[in-house]
């Protein structure tokens, strides 16, 4: 008999593992997500959804494995339930992910099939039913650069339409109606109109930005956004409330469910904040960034100091990154990440000043991207420096122990043809 009230909780986008590059800020990352584990049990939740990349890759280190599994098994063993679809990020098809692992020892139930789908075949969506609370739940998982985008126009979902009891659906694409307006550029998603219609929950993941909707035919339809975020901007949409980084409780009550947003992102420690260097010499332009950093830094502190404006003399390397960074470590701050994308004035050939390596690798990806269009059209535009990430990731796979040279590159060039949208070799 299904159950007309219960509650449970749905999270994605908690990307463990991200900030390789930062200890600090991955570390307050993990934390945040821990925290939201933590709430599931706090708040008597019956399960728990996870709407994909619950990792930042698929096979992370397992140092941050460990902690989020065993979290994960205290609350299986609290006799709560997790449900999971993969995202983008932590879903790779010729090699076994941590997902798949952390699935065999029992602690989650994939909600999602994963054989790939032909395109334009009709099929069937199974579901999983929630014994204790009667609920169907089911899923389709995402793939790198929306190639699940196809899978969503040919289902069949009128089985878990059918069901007796309140019906979930979880997916991990963006929806355009949802899509705030800057990205709407460079995020290929569905339309509200291709979910599965007549369900009571949507589950949401991909975007980081957190939206409160309705399904195709009513139902909630809820994007949980970033727990923590994997960039400077989701720091900042955090601050600014675009997005809640955290975990969605949500409240069922005669079939009816209601959502809270609980963030829990450590809004203590995290300073993002702006030094506006336009118009300023070089000796200005260090007063100021030291001045900022001085009011922002503290014991603990993350800063993310986000620079920008033309400089009327002097460059980059002169206005004392170094100098600031220094003053931050005395003041006890654990982190500080600078954001250069929007200084002008630092003249080519400088020596590169510790933080900036990402501006340089984004602009060396766009050059390259950009020359190879002509010939490689799937390289054009947004989406195509989005396919190149991926190859240039792909093709930095290491060979797994045991396994054939000839296996492993097979994997890596069909991996590579499926990204370029490229069935076959010609010829082949």
């Amino acid at each position: 008999m299904p159950s007309p009230s219960f509650t449970f909780a749905h999270l994605a986008d908690a990307h463990v593992g991200a900030w390789s590059r930062d200890p600090a800020v991955r570390a307050a990352l993990r934390e945040s997500v821990l925290r939201a584990l933590a709430l599931v049990e706090e708040r008597d939740c019956a399960f728990l959804l996870i709407s994909g990349d619950l990792f930042h890759t698929p096979v992370p280190e397992p140092a941050e494995v460990a902690p989020v599994a065993a979290a994960l098994r205290r609350l299986v063993e609290g006799g709560r339930r997790i449900y999971v679809i993969y995202g983008s990020h932590d879903y790779v098809a010729h090699r076994t992910s941590w997902l798949d692992v952390l699935a065999e020892t029992g602690l989650f139930l994939r909600s999602a099939p994963e054989p790939v789908r032909v395109e334009g075949t009709r099929w069937t969506l199974p579901f999983l039913v929630d014994e204790p609370t009667g609920a169907a739940i089911a899923g389709i998982s995402g793939r790198a650069h929306g190639l699940d985008r196809t899978y969503f126009g040919a289902v069949d979902a009128e089985g878990l339409r059918q069901h007796d009891g309140f019906r979930i659906f979880q997916f991990h694409a963006a929806i355009d109606e949802y899509l705030p307006a800057g990205l709407r550029e460079h995020i290929h998603g569905i339309s509200r109109s291709d979910l599965p219609g007549g369900l009571d929950y949507y589950a949401g993941g991909h975007v980081h930005y957190t939206y409160l909707g309705e399904g195709p035919d009513g139902g909630l339809l809820v994007n949980p956004g970033a727990v923590f975020g994997t960039s400077v901007t989701d720091l900042e949409n955090g601050a600014r409330g675009t997005t809640q980084q955290g975990v969605v409780i949500v409240r069922v009550d005669g079939g009816v469910p209601r959502a809270e947003f609980v963030r829990t992102a450590p809004d203590e420690t995290i300073r993002v904040f702006d030094v506006d260097v336009a118009g300023k010499t070089a000796e200005e332009a260090k007063a100021a960034l030291s001045a900022a950093v001085g009011e922002h830094a503290a014991a603990g502190a993350l800063l993310f100091p986000r620079i920008h404006g033309t400089l009327t003399d002097g460059s980059v390397g002169t206005i004392g990154l170094r100098e600031s960074r220094d003053e931050a470590d005395r003041q006890g701050a654990a982190s500080v990440h600078w954001d250069l994308t929007g200084v002008v004035g630092a003249p080519s050939g400088e020596s590169v000043e510790p933080g900036s390596e990402s501006r340089i690798e984004e602009a060396t990806l766009a050059q390259l991207a950009a020359s190879a269009a002509d010939r490689i059209p799937e390289l054009a535009g947004p989406a195509g420096l989005g396919r190149l990430r991926e190859l240039l990731r792909e093709l930095g796979t290491a060979r797994a122990d045991g396994e054939a040279r000839a296996d492993y590159e097979a994997a890596r060039l069909r991996t590579a043809l499926g990204l370029l949208g490229i069935a076959e070799l010609d010829g082949s």
